[in-house]
């Protein structure tokens, strides 16, 4: 069976179970503690992917923060930051958003062979584009990554990419962090959609670790035989 990399979904929620509000601002679910937890696990991947509407909404620069953990980086023979990878159903991607003009770290773009002329004519001064097949699986989207050598992956949404690595059974950890607050707004953006996950009522994830960090709850869950491991 091709290899995969480590992967880590990584999530914050309201107490509800959304991921953002449905207006037009961001919906603040963290904190500077875990900010910076989560920076530190950047830090120890060698790529972050998010999905397009991650992408086109949060214009996210995805780079690692603290300078001391950038020169670590560098003094193991790393970019500062971890490649940047998304997916993208039609490649509609604005080629000036900081997912593509921030850091020197490699981008790579996955799009469904339909539509990859189109993305690389449009980003492919900025970022590598790949064709995905037909449909992009996360399994051979995975696979991909590993024989470009990344081993330790970090998803960082949105709620369809997480989605479709917990459906396709190709995630290693969950870490959920809580916000203490309602949505309570059903046309806000949910966690996961409904998909065939691997834990069911009867098959529960394991729940490895709780942390409190500020008023937020870090929930660390398993779901592999590979937790934990450091590749």
């Amino acid at each position: 069976m091709p290899e995969r990399p480590y992967t880590v979904l990584s999530c914050g929620m309201s107490i509800d179970g959304y991921l953002d509000s449905a207006g037009d601002e961001r919906l603040i679910l963290s904190n500077e503690a875990d900010l910076d937890r989560v920076d530190e696990v950047r830090a120890g991947c060698d790529a972050i992917l998010v999905g397009a509407t991650t992408v086109r909404k949060d214009n996210p620069r995805l780079l690692v923060r603290c300078p001391g953990r950038q020169l670590d980086r560098v003094a193991r023979g790393l970019k500062p930051s971890p490649l940047k990878v998304t997916v993208t159903c039609r490649g509609g991607l604005d080629p000036a958003g900081r997912f593509f003009t921030t850091g020197d770290a490699e981008k790579l773009v996955y799009t469904p062979s339909a539509y990859a002329a189109d993305a690389r004519s449009r980003l492919g001064a900025v970022a590598t584009v790949v064709d995905g097949g037909a449909r992009v699986s996360m399994r051979r989207l995975s696979e991909d990554l590993h024989l470009r050598g990344v081993r330790r992956l970090m998803v960082e949404g949105g709620g369809t990419i997480h989605t479709q690595f917990l459906a396709e059974d190709v995630a290693d950890e969950l870490q959920l962090v809580v916000a203490p607050f309602f949505v309570g707004d059903s046309a806000a953006r949910r966690f996961v959609d409904d998909g065939p996950f691997p834990f069911r009522p009867g098959s529960p994830a394991r729940l490895a670790d709780v942390r409190r960090i500020g008023e937020v709850v870090l929930l660390r869950y398993q779901l592999s035989d590979r937790f934990g491991d450091p590749e």
